[in-house]
């Protein structure tokens, strides 16, 4: 089988940076694929970059797509740089890029970072733009990542990923399943500000508060929580129906900071008991993103669930989205389907993702 030699790249809805992963993927007689990380590396954004892309959705259509082309020709600098400083070479480039909107509802998902711009400037091919068409086909546009879940991790009964949402996959009845399950880093991260840090570092911050159990309630009672998936989140949803339930909270912020981690592990630990036919003794949840660090948040997951929490390196826990996409971009090359429409409720399953470049070398 042919070795593929891919640059999977993510930013997540909580900010922190350009997360670039060098994977090679080959695929297996059995279907599944086989994966190395080689190099990976995350760019922080500086405040010019964090509050542009904050900022982006409420300005007019000239800033949006200026931006939406120097965040592309940022992206592919970047890249240019990584490879050289690595000495690696590349097939493709699948980037995920920053989404500015997400509204399914109204048939709206963007994700900005213009693919042209990182193939004129890497001279590699790319895939990006992959949720536009489920959505169009009236899914959820997200979560996209059950199918390299599935391809790549399926020893596991399901995958978590504790990014700026709480999001998770699993098989059931023969087929991958997945869905966003609450916010995460995205709130977590709001309160940390407001003590002059980026993010709550190993839930140092958590362990000194107490739970509100008045504000616990009210978060659990949430009418997102009742919906049957496939179901998904985004930052305006924050806006309009979580957070101003915790700014009214009297709760202090080491309390609130408790009482969100205690929510987040509540409303996995229900979910996990959901995908666990005849409980969830014995079955074992593969965990990633930013929130693995988090050993409050850990410690309080692992108390509201009998599954075994698995926590992998550094490596995978950092960079296991940008993998993800990395076959994503893949399967979409090679005109397979990469998008499921049992985990984001399209009317079919979709080969996504627009295709920038000379693919000639990869087919």
């Amino acid at each position: 089988m042919r070795k593929y030699n891919v640059v999977g790249v993510m930013s997540g809805t909580s900010m922190d940076g350009l997360d670039l992963a060098h994977v090679t993927l080959e695929e297996q007689e059995s279907g599944t694929w086989e994966y190395s990380i080689n190099a990976v590396t995350t760019i922080a954004y500086g405040e010019k970059w964090r509050l542009r892309l904050s900022k982006l959705r409420h300005q007019n259509s000239m800033i949006f797509h200026k931006t939406d082309r120097f965040y592309g020709q940022f992206i592919g600098e970047e890249i240019k740089t990584f490879l050289k400083d690595q000495n690696l070479e590349a097939d493709l480039i699948a980037s995920h890029g920053h989404t500015v909107f997400h509204q399914p509802e109204n048939n709206i998902t963007v994700q900005i970072g213009d693919g042209n711009s990182i193939t004129a400037i890497t001279g590699l091919p790319v895939v990006s733009n992959f949720r536009a068409i489920d959505v169009v086909l009236d899914g959820e546009g997200a979560p996209l990542v059950g199918i390299a879940d599935k391809y790549l991790f399926g020893e596991f009964a399901m995958c978590l990923n504790l990014g700026g949402f709480a999001n998770i996959s699993a098989d059931t009845n023969g087929e991958r399943i997945a869905y966003d399950v609450c916010p995460c880093n995205i709130v977590l991260n709001r309160i940390a500000r407001e003590f002059d840090q980026e993010y709550d570092k190993d839930g140092e911050i958590a362990e000194r508060g107490v739970i509100d159990y008045d504000l616990l309630e009210e978060l659990n009672e949430i009418d997102f929580y009742s919906y049957e998936p496939p179901k998904s989140l985004g930052r305006e949803w924050i806006s309009s129906n979580f957070w101003g339930i915790v700014r009214l909270s009297e709760a202090t912020k080491e309390d609130k900071m408790k009482t969100l981690v205690d929510h987040i592990a509540q409303q996995i630990g229900n979910t996990i008991e959901d995908l666990c036919e005849g409980g969830p003794s014995g079955k074992r949840v593969y965990i990633t993103g930013g929130g693995a660090f988090n050993k409050t948040l850990i410690s309080h997951i692992k108390t509201h669930t009998e599954a075994e929490v698995v926590v992998p390196g550094e490596e995978e826990v950092n960079y296991k989205e940008a993998l993800a996409f990395a076959l994503l971009g893949l399967l979409r090359v090679q005109n397979k389907i990469n998008v499921l429409s049992v985990a984001t409720g399209a009317s079919s399953d979709s080969v996504s993702g627009s295709l920038h470049g000379d693919f000639s070398k990869l087919i």
